[in-house]
């Protein structure tokens, strides 16, 4: 099956109960990727860039390296759009796709997807790759075995996103102020648990203030930051949300200076489109922008120089979106490539065969260096005790018309968040009759 890139092609292939069996042994030498996606609903324009970026990964390393030591890479994309129901069923659907790899790694970009899904994929002995999302807890990888929320939680970024605040206020957040906005989802909510005990911690108020999806009315929610006047305001945004809360927060006149966002909440579809009103905020990020990172650059001259790019707009390649979709992809492969290294080169992995090269990762500098990716990813180590691999951020700020980096890597409190999610590990385990246990490896 050739690569699908028309995102209406896809959808109506998505809708297909079933596909005729010689559609899924024609791809049973290839590495079959599902891909659960969204491009449309009030959350489209984000998924178009890093999905675009993810899908150009996917078709430059069949194109630079003819696949992964021989093996060609074919993918499907599910419109979900963000919606919980409609991402187990594309989930659903894509698992027979291929009968050996069913699927691969699924990457939902959602958490409220993926913590649908997280019981079926253990099931189904298929990876759940929550890349900066997702279950914290699932770092755990004697509870969670097939699930990987890589790079770096809610948890540990909501973390060292209080560390680097701390670091503006010579150390220490005693007696401030925090006004914590955020997505009323599991998304926005998954990190209040690492808040909370980091204002226990720091001796700092914290004050609790959600938006109904999808984000774009707020007006009650900062006349209360304009009367709690916060010292600073964490944002866990997404889609329309975002660029709302930087025009409210211009118009009750509270400094986009003093506004950290998560990740989702910093890119240029957040920034842009909120024009004056971005300039200052900051954000967390795992990823650089722009074009200067060599596999980006060769990504644009090898895919798009070939018509075979995925972006329709050209302009947001090196965008934050874009360029994180090609991370997520990037780590992807080398979960292929090391678990190749152990059950055979030039062979299709099976999702069994994924969970042991995604718990076996080791993406140093070195490794991103060799591939032209210094900058797209911290270097990720995993095992089972530690599914996440990494636990590191840096903040970006919006300059008015382009991301610029305003710190170094910086780690979220281990010592602090590891065992609140071991906690809550625990508790999974014995709601749902688990006994922990790393499997062989």
């Amino acid at each position: 099956m050739k690569s699908i890139k028309h995102p209406g092609l896809a959808a109506i292939l998505a809708a297909s109960l079933l596909l005729p069996a010689q559609s899924a042994m024609a791809q049973a030498n290839d590495q079959f990727i599902a891909i659960p996606s969204y491009r449309v609903g009030p959350y489209g324009t984000n998924g178009q860039s890093y999905y675009g970026g993810y899908v150009d990964y996917l078709n430059y390393v069949n194109m630079k390296e003819g696949g992964i030591d021989g093996v060609k890479i074919s993918w499907e994309e599910c419109e979900t759009e963000y919606n919980n129901a409609k991402g187990v069923e594309c989930y659903e659907r894509m698992k027979s796709r291929n009968p050996v790899t069913r699927g691969t790694a699924i990457n939902t970009m959602a958490t409220g997807i993926s913590y649908a899904l997280i019981d079926k994929t253990a099931e189904d002995k298929v990876p759940l790759l929550m890349l900066g999302y997702g279950r914290t807890d699932a770092v755990d990888g004697s509870v969670f075995p097939y699930a990987f929320p890589l790079v770096t939680t809610y948890q540990m970024q909501a973390s060292a996103v209080v560390k680097f605040i701390a670091s503006r206020n010579g150390g220490s957040l005693a007696g401030k102020k925090i006004v914590f906005l955020y997505h009323d989802s599991a998304y926005g909510k998954e990190p209040i648990v690492a808040l909370q005990a980091e204002a226990s911690l720091g001796k700092f108020t914290l004050v609790e203030i959600p938006v109904a999806h999808p984000g774009n009315e707020q007006g009650a929610q900062w006349l209360r930051i304009r009367q709690e006047n916060p010292d600073y305001v964490i944002f866990w945004g997404w889609g329309v949300m975002n660029q709302t809360a930087l025009k409210a927060a211009q118009k009750v006149g509270y400094s986009r200076e003093k506004m950290v966002g998560s990740w989702w909440a910093g890119s240029e579809e957040d920034t842009i489109p909120a024009g004056d009103a971005a300039k200052g905020y900051m954000s967390a990020t795992w990823n650089v922008t722009g074009k200067d990172v060599p596999l980006i650059a060769d990504i644009e001259k090898v895919v798009y120089g070939a018509g075979k790019g995925n972006m329709q707009d050209k302009g947001k390649i090196g965008s934050a979106l874009y360029n994180r979709g090609v991370s997520g992809a990037l780590a992807t492969i080398e979960a292929v490539r090391t678990a190749q290294g152990k059950f055979g080169k030039g062979k299709v992995m099976s999702g069994e065969h994924m969970r042991w090269g995604l718990e076996n990762l080791n993406i140093t500098n070195a490794r991103l260096q060799q591939l032209g990716a210094t900058g797209l990813l911290p270097e990720i180590k995993t095992s089972c005790e530690n599914h996440e691999g990494s636990g590191k951020i840096k903040i970006q700020q919006w300059d008015g018309s382009k991301w610029v980096l305003v710190s170094d890597w910086i780690e979220g409190n281990k010592n602090l968040i590891h065992p609140l999610f071991k906690a809550s590990a625990a508790r999974y385990a014995k709601e749902k009759g688990i006994t922990p246990a790393c499997m062989q490896q």
